[in-house]
């Protein structure tokens, strides 16, 4: 039946089911074959699943972002990080990395960080004399960081399906998140350096004063999110309340780049993007309901010690499956799927779970810039009007230094749990 199952699930994949129905449909279809669990067990299940304070973080760091991107923050996070490094040979590229980590703080969202910083920064690049399927690779690529460094909607996910805690996988994301940052800026340094690209931009002090003062609200939010969360001021799900709060008075009053007519359509896309988020964790999580019944994950954890009980084989083995995974399959589903199967192996070799989980977000992660599935690839490429092929081509060098680093991330734990003092 757990064969039928994966089966089921791949073909509705691939005549382009929505992903949320394709998952409860699957294992819909398998419990009225068994006929042991009735539709409306199935039903409360899906409802249980988002009816969970932890969640509602999702929704409200979602909005927190868009009401950044909205207030002009991506624009100043932009210059003054061209204040900085735009005298470097690749300096804009180098910039576009800067300012994805910097939005990365804000938005939570691969997409989004693609989306705010690209449409800047990718035609700015272009007329720089970039490439522009290099140009649209960085802003890809760039945009993975949105999910790594905290505040990530992936992060909260898996807290909630691994049950540890979302403040921990924060603080733990941030070392590694400013890893890939710095790996993905040496690399854009390098070929721009080749290609000649870039540089030569000066700035004055008064100038780069001034770039400071204007971001320096944009940059104040994750330091007031973390700082808030590490000092027990409130949790997760409070600090995105903060964060919403936060972004209104900054864009609306501060700013005043965001008008009252313009909040509709700022909730609205929250609001759709938040529904289309939690469609897929109750679909999933009828998947997941059956998993647990027929006792899949312990039955895998078993598989797995029996092939090797050597945490370093073991770790490749699981970064390659989640490599391919990803490839194939969004990261919310890939989440609230694959941790009740994998975290009892992580558990099983002895791996912090706060650990694991931050492998199993930088693994995904390569998955928003891999085919098909690649949902930064799409993205980009559309700012740009670059043929995807191009892009796909142009990704390559981004996604080799990403598993490089996902390799150290994996067997230095070192890295994600040094703020946590373990």
């Amino acid at each position: 039946m757990t064969i039928l199952l994966f089966s089921l699930m791949i073909l509705l994949f691939f005549i382009n089911v929505p992903i949320a129905i394709a998952l409860a449909i699957s294992a819909s279809f398998i419990f009225l074959i068994q006929g042991d669990v009735s539709l409306i067990v199935i039903m409360q299940r899906m409802f249980n699943s988002v009816d969970s304070f932890p969640l509602l973080a999702i929704p409200f760091f979602i909005l927190a972002g868009k009401l950044m991107e909205s207030g002009g923050i991506s624009r100043r996070l932009i210059h003054f990080a061209n204040v900085i490094f735009g005298r470097v040979n690749g300096g804009l590229a180098i910039v576009s990395i800067a300012a994805c980590a910097f939005f990365a703080a804000i938005s939570g969202s691969a997409a989004a960080t693609t989306a705010a910083v690209g449409s800047i920064l990718i035609p700015a690049m272009v007329k720089k004399g970039y490439d522009k399927s290099f140009s649209t690779a960085i802003q890809a690529a760039g945009g993975t960081i949105g999910v790594m460094i905290p505040p990530s909607v992936p992060l909260v996910l898996y807290g909630v399906t691994a049950g540890v805690s979302i403040s921990e996988l924060f603080i733990a994301g941030v070392i590694p998140g400013v890893l890939v940052t710095l790996s993905l800026m040496i690399l854009v340094y390098v070929i721009s350096l080749k290609q000649g690209y870039g540089g030569g931009e000066t700035f004055t002090f008064k100038e780069l004063t001034k770039a400071f003062f204007d971001a320096i609200l944009a940059m104040l939010m994750p330091v007031i999110i973390l700082g808030g969360i590490y000092g027990g001021i409130f949790t997760p799900t409070e600090a995105a309340v903060v964060a919403v709060v936060y972004g209104l008075i900054v864009g609306i009053v501060i700013y005043r780049e965001i008008k009252l007519k313009d909040l509709p359509e700022i909730f609205s896309k929250s609001v759709v993007m938040s529904a289309v988020i939690m469609f897929i964790i109750a679909g999933a999580s009828v998947f997941g309901y059956y998993l647990t019944r027929e006792r899949v994950p312990r039955e895998m954890a078993e598989f797995m010690l029996g092939i090797t009980d050597n945490v370093i084989i073991a770790l490749l083995i699981i970064n390659l499956l989640l490599l391919i995974i990803g490839t194939f399959i969004e990261t919310s589903a890939a989440i609230i799927i694959m941790t009740p199967i994998l975290a009892p192996i992580a558990t099983a070799l002895g791996i912090d779970l706060i650990h694991f989980g931050i492998i199993m977000i930088v693994n995904l992660a390569i998955g928003f810039i891999t085919p098909p599935v690649g949902v930064n690839l799409f993205v980009a490429s559309n700012i740009s009007g670059t043929k995807i092929e191009h892009v796909i081509r142009a990704i390559i060098p981004f996604i080799i230094v990403m598993i490089i680093s996902l390799l150290v991330i994996s067997f230095l734990p070192a890295l994600s749990l040094l703020m946590l003092n373990r």
